[in-house]
Formats: structure tokens, C-alpha cells, sequence
């Protein structure tokens, strides 16, 4: 096919991956690189569709030449594409809209009402019903919301565990993990919706793999994991059989199991094969399972879950993203429990976006393991010289160390009190 007669959503396979100039660029090719470094654009994400004449000049502003890709033979309606990865688009800076105090009460109720949303979805598709697809939006919707308005109140609900309700809770708590990752990356609005989305629904196949199965405390047998590892295939299934759902949720419930190096499952793609949501749906859900209790392995520390991202960016995970969720999350994100040099015990209430190893904590333990009422402080004032710096964080806690356990502190108003 002449590269002048591209049609918008038309790429075509037969073309290996060309340098060009930025003149030959056209509506609907696939721009797989760049000649600078994407950090320096205002593009969120590598690789987009050129969708419109707005892009190519966006495009023109910043590279003279670029590489471009192939992707599929086919036309891809509009609401499709998103499974290729977002056009090119200005990268959003947020700021809150009231602190993570104010945002407590909206936090609870929004928490509250999508939990028992995501059980009930979960629940009738695993007694053979359908996924209500407009519930599951709204769910999403209200937590966006939150979100942009402050991510931390709701990212602190989020730590608060049942493990008797792990599958439905991890749903969740990917969701508005994701959400805030998006945020973090400056995705727009409605970018943010399909990213909650695809997180609220990524394991929904887990609901087709027996209970005993995907709740065993013991080592799975060979056949028991491949039966674990087909909820991807179930998902894929449930998805495409829902109406109205939104086509870039199919893709992640099949493939945020995959990896960068080709070693994930269940069809062993390749980084240049995963989209950008799979890739962010992977790594959000890896973390969120490391730092939470499960029948079959206790929690670690959100420091060392983040160590291990780290370690496997670039094989595992998306190298950028990794890097950019490790910014997103902080050293001490909410609902972490926290030793501090004097030996007390604290959970992290809020980030200090400007001294990330100096959050807003409430003192729940002094050194001798006893306090008669619990204390917030605001560990940047050590920076002011108002605290004393015996009160800085010296490691990060699993949660019940010292018999101290989120949960117990669920919508206690004095939580977010300053």
C-alpha cells in the first residue's frame, strides 16, 4: 500500500519498521519511535495511532524524524485503538483539590459503596450471570473522581484488607491503584475511566477457576496452575460476551499476565505485543498482591514489593512505567505501617510530595509498644527543625507487625485528623 493513501485506523503488516521524515507522516500510521527521548515530549506513552492532523503537527513540534510501526491489517473502529495504545495526547498535571483530611468523608462512602459493587459483580458472574457492565463504569467513575480530587484518602481505604474477600478487594484496589497511576502519568479523564476499568475487571475469570483451587493454601500442582493461569482465557471470554464493554479491558483481562522478555502467559507475547494498559495493569497488580495477605503467602512491605519491581523492570515489567509507578507510589505511600528511628509505630496517612521519605503519619505505638491516644505528625517539620529527627522513618513494616493492622483502624475519623 502507497504510504500517501493510509486511511485513518488502517496500518498495514506488510511494512517492517521505517525511519521517515516528520513530511511523510500520515493519518493513520502507528509511531513506534521518536529521534529524542519520550521523557522530553508531552506524549504519555510510547507508540500511538496518528489519528488527526492536530497529532502530526503535535508530533512536528518535537521530532523531525520518527519510526513507524506495524500493527494489524485490519480497520480499527475508534474505541478500538485504545488496545494499540493511546494517541498522542498532553501530558496533565493534577493538583489536589482539597487535602486527603477534607476528601476522608467522600473517600469512605465511595470505598464503601464500590466494594460491595465489585463483590456483587464478582459474585454473579461466578453463580453464571453476565458482567453489568454500566455498574461496573459507574464504580469506576466515582473513583475517579476521588482520585483527582485527592488520591491519597482513597488510596489509604484501599490498604484495608479482608483476606476472606482477597479476589474481589484485589479487583478494587487495582482499580484505584491504576487510577491513581494514570493520574500520576497525567492521562486525561476519560483515559482514567478505561484505565479503572480494565483494573476493576482484570481478573474476572478468576470466577470460572473452582474455589478450592484458586484458594489453596499449598502448592499448586501442575495442572492446578494451569487452571489458575486460564482465568486469563476466561476473562478474554467473559468480556467479549458483555455488552458494551469497553474493548481495551478485554485485552488487559487476557494479557497483564504477559511480560516484557516473552516469559508470561498465556501466549508468551513479546514487549512489542502487550499494550500500554496491559503493561500498567501488570504491574499495579503484582504490587498490589505482594503487599497483601493471602492464603498461600503473607504480605511484605510496599519497599520491598517495590524492590522487586525494580529489580525485574526491563524483563518483566515495562522499564519506564516501572520507574515512573515507583515515583507514583513514593517510598511511604498511605496505609503503610512504619517504624520510626525512635522505635514507634506509625501509619502513613499521607505523601509529602516534596520530601517523600518525610509523610504525614499517625503514631499508633510508642517505643514501648503503648500509647494512650494516638498522635498525627508531619514529618516535614524535622526539615523546619520543629520535630526531632528521631521521628524519621527507619523501614517500612509489614502490615500486623507489632500487632498493628490497617484494618483495625478502618474510617476512624482521627485517622486524617491534623
Amino acid at each position: 500500500m502507497d504510504r500517501r493513501e493510509v486511511q485513518p485506523g488502517y496500518v498495514d503488516t506488510s511494512r517492517q519498521t521505517v525511519k521517515i521524515h516528520i513530511s511523510e507522516l500520515k493519518i493513520g500510521m502507528y509511531v513506534s519511535k521518536l529521534d529524542r527521548d519520550w521523557l522530553e515530549t508531552p506524549f504519555l506513552m510510547q507508540g500511538f495511532i496518528v489519528e488527526s492532523l492536530d497529532d502530526i503537527d503535535t508530533v512536528a513540534e518535537y521530532s523531525e524524524y520518527i519510526w513507524v510501526d506495524a500493527v494489524q491489517d485490519t480497520w480499527i473502529p475508534p474505541e478500538e485503538r485504545a488496545i494499540l495504545g493511546p494517541k498522542p495526547q498532553a501530558k496533565i498535571t493534577y493538583i489536589n483539590k482539597v487535602s486527603a483530611e477534607q476528601e476522608r468523608a467522600a473517600a469512605v462512602s465511595v470505598y464503601r459503596e464500590a466494594r460491595r459493587l465489585t463483590k456483587t459483580l464478582l459474585d454473579d458472574v461466578r453463580l453464571g450471570g453476565v458482567i453489568n457492565t454500566e455498574q461496573a463504569k459507574s464504580t469506576v467513575k466515582d473513583c475517579v473522581q476521588s482520585v483527582l480530587r485527592n488520591a491519597d484518602a482513597l488510596l489509604w481505604m484501599s490498604r484495608m484488607r479482608n483476606e476472606d474477600e482477597y479476589t474481589s478487594e484485589h479487583c478494587l484496589n487495582v482499580c484505584i491503584l491504576a487510577i491513581a497511576f494514570g493520574r500520576h502519568l497525567g492521562m486525561s479523564e476519560p483515559e482514567l475511566e478505561k484505565l479503572g476499568l480494565c483494573g476493576l475487571l482484570h481478573d474476572v475469570g478468576k470466577m470460572r477457576v473452582p474455589h478450592e483451587i484458586l484458594n489453596k493454601p499449598g502448592e499448586l500442582t501442575p495442572k492446578e496452575f494451569n487452571m489458575i493461569k486460564a482465568h486469563t482465557v476466561h476473562g478474554r471470554n467473559l468480556l467479549m460476551s458483555s455488552p458494551g464493554i469497553y474493548h481495551g479491558a478485554v485485552d488487559v483481562a487476557y494479557s497483564h499476565h504477559e511480560r516484557i522478555d516473552g516469559n508470561g502467559y498465556p501466549r508468551k507475547l513479546k514487549a512489542s505485543g502487550i499494550s500500554d494498559f496491559a503493561r500498567i495493569i501488570a504491574i499495579v497488580d503484582a504490587y498490589d498482591a505482594m503487599t497483601a495477605d493471602r492464603c498461600y503467602s503473607r504480605s511484605i512491605p510496599s519497599t520491598d514489593a517495590l524492590k522487586n519491581i525494580f529489580k525485574d523492570r526491563g524483563t518483566h515489567f515495562d522499564e519506564r512505567l516501572a520507574l515512573e509507578f515507583m515515583k507514583c507510589v513514593g517510598l511511604y505511600p498511605p496505609g503503610s505501617l512504619v517504624e520510626l528511628v525512635n522505635g514507634s509505630v506509625g501509619i502513613v496517612l499521607e505523601t509529602n510530595h516534596r520530601y517523600r521519605h518525610l509523610p504525614r503519619v499517625i503514631v499508633v505505638h510508642d517505643q514501648s509498644g503503648k500509647l494512650e491516644k494516638e498522635q498525627v505528625l508531619n514529618l516535614a517539620e524535622i526539615e523546619q527543625g520543629n520535630l526531632d529527627k528521631s521521628f524519621l522513618v527507619k523501614r517500612a513494616l509489614r502490615d500486623g507487625s507489632h500487632d498493628v493492622f490497617i484494618r483495625d483502624y478502618k474510617e476512624k475519623g482521627l485517622v486524617f485528623r491534623i
